[in-house]
């Protein structure tokens, strides 16, 4: 069976994951950048939410590279803006760096109904972090990867380099499954550079929810993207559900979807209570 795909204007790929009664629409933007939406298939399947669930790819980025302008990226992040007005009742989720695209993108918040925060950051500080984590635990494949990438910055390269990364991204007893889930994913160098270049050392949040329910996510043991710069009190807000995922890595559905499914059964409840 073929499922339903739309396109926006700019050529946002929204496909659709599963639905269930009710009118809310669940929009699954992936991180990365570079990594395709189908990172979050797992996601997806743990949500037991009402309404339908899409798996949204930017222009440009993981395998939506078909129907594109000759530029794909002269939008990014604001394009999202987009893929928010296409469907009533929209509740946006993003992980990692696509969560920071959102909070970089003001223009989404009338657009949308809920947002739901996976592993991200408030600002590029986390960055430092990161870098300051992977010297202190080093991987020496993934060293070894570095410089092939440096050296030739094929998709080949690339996915050999996410690949030796999994050690960092999920929790020893899940190492199998997050390799399995990283090697069959599409990667693309083009979306990884504009970002380097363009958003992921200049990056902090355009706006905050205080109107919406807002859930924010992450796993307690993600050593990707520190979540230290949410001790700011502002994002603090009554409007927020906190979900720290015990025992889990930067893809906490990985390895506890039944905490994660809960956080997003609460948030539907709150989004229709409203």
């Amino acid at each position: 069976m073929t499922l339903e795909t739309r396109f926006t204007t700019s050529g946002v790929r929204m496909r659709l994951h599963s639905s269930r009664p009710g009118d809310l629409n669940w929009l699954l933007l992936p991180g990365g950048p570079g990594i395709g939406s189908e990172s979050l298939q797992e996601l997806a399947d743990a949500m037991d939410v009402p309404g339908t669930i899409w798996l949204v790819d930017l222009p440009g980025d993981g395998s939506n590279t078909g129907r594109q302008h000759d530029d794909p990226f002269r939008l990014w992040p604001h394009v999202l803006v987009e893929a928010a007005q296409e469907l009533p009742n929209v509740v946006f989720a993003g992980h990692s760096t696509g969560g920071m695209y959102l909070l970089a993108t003001p223009e989404v918040r009338e657009h949308i109904v809920g947002l739901v925060l996976l592993d991200t950051a408030p600002d590029c500080a986390w960055h430092a972090e990161y870098v300051q984590m992977t010297q202190d635990h080093p991987l020496p494949r993934f060293e070894e990867a570095l410089v092939a990438y440096g050296r030739d910055n094929s998709v080949a390269n690339l996915t050999t380099l996410v690949l030796e990364s999994t050690e960092w991204n999920f929790q020893p007893w899940a190492i199998e499954t997050g390799r399995a889930l990283l090697a069959r994913m599409p990667y693309n160098r083009e979306a990884v550079e504009w970002s380097d270049v363009n958003f992921d050392h200049t990056y902090k949040a355009r706006w905050w929810p205080t109107d919406i329910p807002v859930l924010r996510l992450w796993g307690a043991n993600d050593r990707i993207v520190s979540q230290r710069g949410w001790d700011d009190p502002s994002y603090g807000t009554p409007n927020v559900l906190t979900c720290e995922v015990p025992d889990a890595g930067h893809f906490p559905w990985i390895e506890n979807p039944g905490v994660v499914g809960e956080a997003f059964r609460e948030l539907s409840r709150r989004l229709l209570a409203r």
